[in-house]
């Protein structure tokens, strides 16, 4: 049996890898195994590689594997890209009506299986997946009822007679692939998974349910890769709950209208990715400035410019902490898993509410759109805190006297109200103003509404800025990332760790303000500190340099050609730098 199974399944955009991989997915997911699945594709609605590679096993896994165990190939560019990837017990099932070629340095066994010929037979070639996912049944010892379950939620709505021709499918594909493999039938068994129920989903859904949690009534957002699915799934979910989203016509519309959502006292955001974010940064300067809330997630992806729109990559550091003119205040708020991007949602709304600036929630496309088991959500811990939302105003001394909106306060933050409290009318400007809103050019007025500004930023109610493991007082390495890297990290310092080295890990899920002293404690608990980081720049490095220093000991493992860290690539890196 094996610890840990590695399958991947590819062919062109738009014949059905997806469905293929969810539906292969599901079934493991419900039998109790914990998965951790990444898609790679193209940048078009059809054509194109695409493949969908899937770790499956009992015990934790939030990482993609170096290798693979199992490639189940519609085309022949499938083979030619992903072969090198095989194990020495890899195997590879190809459909043959391609006429599937094996590469001349490819070991793995490759297995011509009538996938879309069997469908074609039982009545549509559309059916090719199903057989496939049947041909996967034998490899792994797995009883074909194990897919009933989901092909009962996907088809059914399409009745009776197309669920079960997607079982015959599913069965001949199985019978077909048994005889084929003989005796091997069942070798890539997996160890048996506890059965426990656990959810699998993608980062963005994960933001979108913590935003549900944490009292969201209204989105505006333009569509945008990798930040779409978020409004998709707030589209459905939110008039469930008396709320709404508005598709804009451009992400500074988006900006704006959350902003005037939150100064209604709904709480609101919007979702973009880097060339979204782009366009936000005026609004985002004027939240700061009129101390109005707003919340943006950003999904990374590869830039600049349109760049790599569904490629990998955590290059928008630098814009989120510098990208708006002039100076204000803000949260960069960094999630590393699934898991954490739902809790971490809800701090990002209370924290906007309670210091009245911006907060962005920065995730990146492997986080994003990166599908993984996640444990039941603990709503008990969602906690709903408003800040210096005030509900009624004591009438003025002074007759017709405006409310102090943006008074000096020693801790920086104002009491706010919505519109409609009596005695809480004010102006709201993007330009300089004093206590009342009104504007002012007063050079004392300016710094003291500068230094109030900035004061919110000591008052930052944040759990875990970093997530730590230090196992060490004397570690030979501290390696450092942010987003989704955790998993790949995890993973390799496992295998450093059972090579005799002493590493610890930082993963840093507070970007701004930066956690200077936690991980200054952290840095010199180590030899050497290694930042690993999807971009060129070394963005997180420098920022790391900026606010603690430490110029001798950092050095980065940096990835940008738009594919994931795997665990292999940091383990190899470290054990170089360590030399």
């Amino acid at each position: 049996m094996l610890h840990q199974l590695s399958w991947k399944v590819g062919g062109q955009q738009g014949e059905g890898i997806e469905s293929t991989g969810e539906i292969f997915s599901m079934a493991m997911n419900r039998l109790g195994y914990f998965l951790y699945g990444y898609r790679h594709f193209s940048s078009r609605i059809k054509g194109g590689h695409t493949n969908n590679k899937i770790t499956v096993r009992a015990t934790e896994v939030r990482a993609i594997t170096d290798d693979l165990d199992i490639l189940v190939a519609f085309d022949q560019e499938t083979i030619d890209v992903n072969y090198h990837e095989l194990t020495e017990k890899g195997i590879i099932l190809a459909d043959a009506k391609f006429n599937p070629a094996q590469p001349e340095d490819c070991k793995a066994p490759l297995f011509a299986v009538p996938f879309t010929e069997i469908a074609t037979e039982l009545g549509t070639s559309l059916m090719k997946n199903m057989v496939a996912i049947g041909a996967t049944a034998s490899l792994l010892n797995l009883e074909d009822e194990v897919f009933q379950s989901v092909v009962n939620e996907i088809f059914g709505r399409k009745g009776e007679v197309v669920v079960q021709k997607n079982m015959e499918a599913i069965a001949k594909g199985h019978e077909v692939m048994n005889e084929l493999l003989g005796e091997r039938v069942g070798d890539w068994e997996v160890v048996k998974a506890d059965g426990k129920h656990r959810m699998f989903m993608i980062g963005n859904d994960a933001v979108a349910l913590g935003a549900l949690a944490a009292g969201v009534r209204f989105m505006a957002a333009y569509p945008i890769t990798p930040a779409s699915e978020i409004m998709e799934y707030l589209i459905d979910k939110l008039p469930e709950v008396g709320g709404a989203v508005i598709q804009t016509e451009d992400e500074i519309a988006a900006a704006t209208m959350a902003i005037g959502a939150n100064y209604g006292g709904v709480r609101s955001f919007t979702a973009s990715a880097g060339p979204g974010l782009s366009l936000m940064m005026e609004a985002i300067g004027l939240s700061g400035m009129t101390e109005q809330p707003l919340i943006i997630v950003d999904t990374q992806r590869g830039g600049p410019s349109t760049g790599l729109p569904t490629k990998q990559e955590q290059s928008d550091l630098m814009a989120m902490l510098y990208g708006t003119h002039g100076e204000i205040p803000k949260v960069v708020i960094a999630p590393s898993t699934a898991e954490e991007a739902f809790y971490d949602t809800i701090q990002a709304f209370n924290i906007a509410e309670e210091l009245q600036l911006p907060v962005i929630i920065l995730t990146d496309l492997q986080l994003a759109l990166g599908k993984q088991t996640v444990e039941p959500f603990d709503y008990s811990k969602v906690e709903i805190r408003r800040g210096k939302l005030v509900d009624s105003v004591e009438a003025p001394e002074i007759d017709k006297a405006y409310f102090k909106r943006y008074e000096t306060t020693t801790d920086g933050v104002s009491p706010r109200v919505i519109p409609g409290v009596e005695h809480g009318i004010h102006h709201v400007t993007g330009v300089e103003h004093d206590e009342t809103g009104k504007p002012s050019e007063a050079p004392s007025n300016r710094a003291a509404q500068m230094e109030k500004r900035f004061r919110k930023l000591d008052a930052i109610n944040f759990k875990e800025p970093i997530y730590a493991r230090t196992e060490h007082e004397d570690a030979d390495v501290l390696v450092v990332g942010f987003n989704s890297t955790r998993g790949a990290i995890d993973e390799a310092l496992e295998r450093l760790t059972n090579q005799g080295m002493k590493v610890n890990h930082a993963q840093v899920r507070l970007i701004h303000p930066f956690p200077v002293e936690e991980m200054q404690a952290l840095m010199a608990k180590a030899k050497k500190v290694v930042v690993v980081e999807n971009n060129f720049t070394g963005q997180l490095a420098n920022i790391m340099k900026m606010n603690v220093g430490g110029h001798n000991k950092i050095t980065t493992i940096n990835k940008y050609d738009g594919t994931p860290f795997l665990p292999g690539e940091i383990e190899t890196k470290v054990k170089e730098l360590l030399k």
